[in-house]
Parts: structure tokens; sequence; C-alpha cells
């Protein structure tokens, strides 16, 4: 790790713990005229995952931070072109590796350059790929234009990954690559088409090298995150600690301490420029947010451990599959593990920070529950069993 220049900022907890919710969207009103499609350019990635629960993560990000935005605007807004009926058409976002698989804005195409590189260079893969096989999809995409996975042929045997057929093992290759391009999805399935007719020409090419891919991937991450340490920068796009050592002296992002990080620590400075106020969002938050991707970060900013459960064996959950944290004023005040039963939302199991924590909980169980069309809200189990009888009644009342 190189050493970095003396910090000439110092940030309280509180300070930088503000800045990171205001630099997610979180604290302020934020900009609705941007939409959905804001939030995407405003947090650089949206990750997106296979569990749906009260909605997808994807779903789940902008409704987090815009309020009740309807489902298929959402999905709109991802995937529909503009504008309507423009030669060529022009995507607003793409799929690919980032912090994990992330639904990105199409101008950052340029800059992920480095990763189609690296992936080219792999010298072996986890998937044997029949001799002609990988041609023979990039021929068919050619001739017949955008499709999925199963019009393919390719589509899984089964639900395992090692079992993918060639098809569809040549098709994600070239998605790496950069071939290929996922712009769309169509229920949930991936639609792949070739880069060279989705990608805007102007974005189109690999002329950038690593290091400039690098810093501004640095710098965005800096002004997603607000203030972070080398660790949180290097996550939020799954960078290596020394790329990132290699290029933040250059990405625009000042150093800084913050009271109780034992680590250095970078900030945006327009994140430091202007005081972050304004009112904090109350909601309930997907465990792929990523206000809340870094375990070490959350727990540093928010004294609260947060852990997807949903791989862990049943017996062994302590907060529940699909526990969502509870965001309100500016502070995570407990978990809301969901499900739904017709036009009910059912609160699995609850974890309350406090009495304190009951009306913000309640407010965003029932947020939540008319965004999805539920018109009650059932509690089965909470974790201080004193707390269930208020949070019952806060519940009735909002629901009245």
């Amino acid at each position: 790790m190189t050493s970095a220049p003396r910090p000439t900022t110092d940030l309280s907890a509180a300070d930088a713990r503000r800045i990171a919710l205001r630099a997610q969207g979180f604290l302020g009103a934020p900009d609705r005229r941007g939409g959905v499609r804001g939030v995407l350019r405003h947090l650089g990635a949206v990750q997106l995952d296979t569990i749906s629960v009260l909605a997808r993560s994807h779903e789940l990000i902008p409704y987090a931070r815009l309020g009740a935005v309807p489902r298929k605007t959402v999905e709109d807004a991802y995937w529909t072109t503009t504008p309507a009926g423009a030669s060529p058409a022009r995507p607003h976002a793409f799929e690919y590796w980032s912090h994990a698989a992330c639904i990105l804005p199409v101008e950052e195409w340029p800059h992920f350059a480095f990763r189609r590189r690296a992936y080219r260079a792999r010298p072996h893969w986890n998937h044997d790929l029949p001799d002609g096989t990988y041609d023979q999809v990039i021929k068919q995409l050619h001739t017949e234009g955008p499709l999925t996975s199963t019009e393919l042929g390719g589509a899984k045997r089964t639900s395992e990954w090692w079992d993918w057929s060639g098809a569809k093992v040549a098709v994600e290759r070239a998605l790496m690559y950069g071939e290929v391009v996922c712009v769309e999805r169509r229920g949930w399935k991936r639609v792949y088409d070739l880069a060279e007719r989705a990608i805007p020409q102007d974005l189109l090419h690999d002329e950038l090298d690593d290091t400039e891919c690098l810093r501004r991937l640095v710098a965005l991450a800096g002004q997603s995150l607000g203030v972070g340490t080398r660790a949180d920068i290097a996550d939020y796009h799954r960078l290596k600690g020394e790329q990132v050592d290699a290029v933040i002296a250059d990405s625009g992002l000042v150093p800084v301490t913050v009271e109780g990080w034992s680590k250095p620590a970078w900030a945006d400075p327009a994140a430091l420029a202007t005081p972050p106020r304004g009112r904090h969002r109350t909601t309930l938050l997907s465990p792929f947010d990523s206000l809340v991707w870094e375990r070490a970060r959350t727990e540093r900013i928010f004294g609260f451990t947060h852990r997807l459960e949903a791989y862990v064996p049943k017996p062994k959950r302590i907060h529940g599959y699909f526990a969502m944290p509870v965001l309100a004023g500016g502070r995570l005040v407990g978990r809301v593990d969901p499900a739904r039963e017709g036009r009910t939302l059912v609160a699995k199991q609850v974890t309350l920070d406090g009495a304190k924590a009951v009306p913000s909980v309640a407010q965003a169980l029932v947020e939540a529950a008319s965004w999805v069309d539920c018109t009650d809200v059932r509690v089965e189990r909470v974790d201080a069993p004193e707390l269930r009888a208020p949070l019952a009644r806060e519940l009735v009342r909002l629901l009245a």
C-alpha cells in the first residue's frame, strides 16, 4: 500500500455517516427529475440478484431512495432505449461485472475495458467450450438479432452453474470479453446482442488504458460513497487494493481522517464542500443495497452487523432468509425478514433496536406493503417480545 498525502480535513464519525448517506441518496431531497435513471447514474452501479421476496433487488434500490416508484417504471427506466423510435436506439444501461453482476450506466462502457481485457487474457475457465460453439453463437446473434440463452439453444439444463450448455458457456464468455452485451432483460432472462450493434458508436471502444479506467472507477466509487477507506473504495467495483493505490492520488479524491476509523480515508471534495443536511429517508433496504455492500464499512459507520442469510442453513439463521435492514433517521434501527401471502405483507421476523425504533419500523413496513399492493401487514415474530404489542398497535394506526 502506498503512503497517502497528509490529510487536511478531520471528520467526526457523525459527519462521515451523514456524508455517506447523502452520497448514497438517503439524506436530502433526491433529484426526482432524473428518476430511476438518475439513481443509477448517481450510484454508478445497481446490483442484480435472483432472489425476489418483496421485489428483486434492482427494483428495491430506487424504491428505497425515491419511494413508491411503480415496478414497471423501474424496469422500463433500466432497459428501454431512448428516444422512442430513434435510429440508432440508444440504451441507458448495460449489465456487466462490477461489484457483482450489476446494471451500469451505458456511459461507463469504456471504463470497463480493463476488465474485458483481463477476461480475454485468462489462461483457463471453469467450463469447457466445445470447438466451434463460440463462433456459432456470434454468427447466430449476427443473423437473428438479440436473443435469450433459451433462444440460442443454450438454456441451463439444471439450475446449477456448472451444468451450463455449450451455447450458454459461449455467450457468457462473449459477454465477459465485451463482444456480446446485455442491455435488456425479459422476464429476468438476459437478452444478448452484439456489442457493435447495441452500444452507441461513440462509446464502443477499448481505447482507454488500464490506468485511465481505474482512475475513473476509483473516482466514481469515492463520489458514490462520499467518504471511504481504501478497502471501501476497492470493494465498490471489486478492484484490487493495489489498483486503487496506483491511481488514487490522481483520482480527485482527497485524504481525510475520520473519528474512530483506524485506516486512512479519502473523500469526494464536492461532498466536503456542502454540509450534508436535509430529510432522512425511512425505508427497508435490500441486503444488496450499495449502502451496506461492505460489511466492515457498515459496522464502522452504523455499528450494525449485516449479513445475508439466504445461503445459510435455516437452523443457523439469526435474522431470517432475506432480512432487510431498516434505515431511519440516518441510522440502521432494525431488520425485517419479509414475505408475501396474497395481499398481506408478512414480517416473519422483526429485530428492533429498542422501543424508539418501533414507529420507524412500522412506517417502513406500511410503505413497503403499499408499494407491492399489499393492504395488510402481519407480524409473526419480534425478537424482543415486549415490543410486539407496541409494533402491532403502530401498524394498526398507520393502516387505519
